[in-house]
């Protein structure tokens, strides 16, 4: 489909509003990736059935690499403060905590922000690029074609419908979407009853900070920087009857007191709910026009905000290959390459996820269990190899055989390019593909992607082990040039394979 093509799949009729992509949750998934596309100039419209943000945060804390991508967007600034990195994160409570100052990574840290403050700095940076946020706006049906979907959506006061050439179902674990669409999601359900309690604590320094494990289950006890304190229990074996139930106080200082064997002194309770630990992953990705990202796609006990981070990554992900589609330049595969790469992304989360829970577990055998794991903790390799795992610095895509580099997240470098000093990070900002010619050997080739592509003929202050690297929208590097490696037909193919024809 040609570019006008898909620039009028929108033109239905009977539609009350027409854009390019449909996006159903204005959650940070749904707010990044309309980030990502109305960057790139796609027509975004993103709905959303709450009438406002939250003003609580379900989800604290961005993994190293999800700042590394916030920041190659120019978004970090209002994210960060002093007292914001943390070096530190916990492994299922167990000690020595993972060291995140050893990771290979350009932010080794945890950037402890609550996940509200993530949803203001992405919706102002989305109005700032054209992109409609609707809230009261519930979609309730879909019907797609052959050139777009129609999504019937409740509004006050009765429906409307809005049309795109795709929709993108940001709509979180129970997605509306992903079930008209009819993507299966199979997993296993809640063994674990989980609920949280944002409060005043009095005896906040009496109190031991962090996972107190008993032979029920856990307390976890966190002050945060703005002075609530958060308490979270989980009982084994003790799965909510009913998931939407409202938490009482009273109920949750009955968690305490079953867990602790005592109670609390907890006071003035601001936001309370309840969770479990259901896990489950979606068998696909797409089903024709209709994309699933974040919870949408795959939902898992909640602890340290795998969630949010995994979801941020899916969305930076997708977004520049839409926009790809929508555009019209995109090479066969393109489009097909975010599940292929984020799916098995997903699983290995899921997997870290059951194995924190597993660690969690009451059980006598468990406690053997954590205390030969705190012993590995304390060998540094093992406690490394951890800390990567935890934060997504070690993922890498399986691009094919090549340089070492290929299918790694490109670090950032200080650079003398012809326009003055830069930073890889810098050059990454307006969303394109990035071409860093240390040689002068591979401009040439290059030029005719340059609408997809800045190539830059850069000095290297520092400098990768490559005369060359070509790197995607979101970071990620897919082709390189050896020292003296005078070659370049690797680069045309790469340059086809992920930028289309020139």
């Amino acid at each position: 489909m040609t570019a006008r093509a898909e620039r009028n799949a929108g033109a239905d009729s009977g539609a009350d509003i027409t854009t390019d992509v449909v996006i159903a949750g204005g959650g940070p998934v749904g707010l990044m990736l309309a980030c990502e596309l109305g960057l790139a100039g796609v027509r975004t419209v993103v709905l959303e059935r709450a009438g406002g943000r939250p003003t609580v945060a379900r989800a604290w804390g961005l993994h190293a690499r999800t700042v590394e991508t916030l920041d190659r967007r120019g978004l970090l600034d209002g994210l960060t403060h002093e007292k914001a990195p943390w070096p530190k994160m916990p492994f299922a409570g167990l000690w020595p905590l993972l060291a995140l100052d050893r990771i290979d990574a350009d932010h080794p840290y945890l950037l402890n922000v609550p996940q509200t403050r993530v949803e203001e700095v992405l919706e102002a940076r989305a109005g700032t690029l054209g992109v409609r946020v609707l809230r009261q706006h519930d979609v309730v049906g879909l019907a797609q074609d052959a050139d777009g979907v129609t999504a019937t959506v409740a509004v006050p006061g009765g429906e409307l419908r809005v049309r795109g050439g795709y929709l993108v179902g940001c709509d979180g674990g129970r997605s509306v979407v992903r079930k008209l669409a009819g993507i299966g999601f199979p997993g296993t359900g809640p063994t674990v009853g989980g609920m949280l309690c944002d409060c005043s604590l009095p005896t906040m320094a009496e109190e031991r900070r962090g996972i107190t494990r008993t032979d029920v289950g856990t307390v976890n006890i966190n002050p945060r920087p703005n002075g609530v304190v958060r308490i979270v229990t989980n009982e084994f074996g003790r799965p909510h009857p009913d998931r939407d139930a409202p938490v009482t106080f009273e109920e949750f200082r009955g968690a305490v007191r079953r867990i602790l064997g005592r109670d609390l002194a907890i006071a003035d309770p601001t936001f309370m709910t309840r969770f479990g630990d259901t896990t489950r992953l979606a068998d696909r990705y797409a089903a024709g026009r209709v994309l699933l990202a974040g919870d949408a796609a795959h939902v898992h006990f909640p602890y340290g905000g795998l969630g949010l981070n995994l979801g941020l990554q899916d969305a930076a992900n997708l977004g520049w290959k839409l926009a790809a589609r929508v555009r019209g330049w995109a090479p066969d595969g393109l489009l097909e390459s975010y599940e292929a790469e984020r799916r098995p992304a997903a699983a290995g989360v899921l997997d870290y996820s059951r194995t924190q829970l597993a660690l969690l577990d009451p059980s006598r055998n468990v406690t053997a269990l954590r205390e030969l794991f705190s012993r590995l903790l304390e060998i540094p390799e093992v406690n490394l190899r951890l800390a990567r795992l935890a934060t997504g610095a070690g993922l890498r895509y399986d691009l094919g055989d090549g340089h070492p580099l290929t299918g790694s997240f490109a670090r950032d470098l200080a650079l003398t390019a012809p326009d003055g000093d830069t930073t890889l990070v810098r050059l990454l900002h307006p969303g394109r593909g990035l071409l860093l010619d240390f040689s002068g050997k591979a401009q040439g080739v290059a030029a005719p992607w340059s609408s997809r592509v800045r190539v830059v003929r850069a000095e290297g202050v520092e400098r990768p082990p490559a005369d060359a690297l070509l790197i995607r929208p979101d970071g990620y590097a897919v082709w390189a040039a050896g020292p003296g490696d005078a070659e370049t037909e690797g680069l045309r193919a790469a340059l086809t394979t992920w930028f289309g024809v020139a």
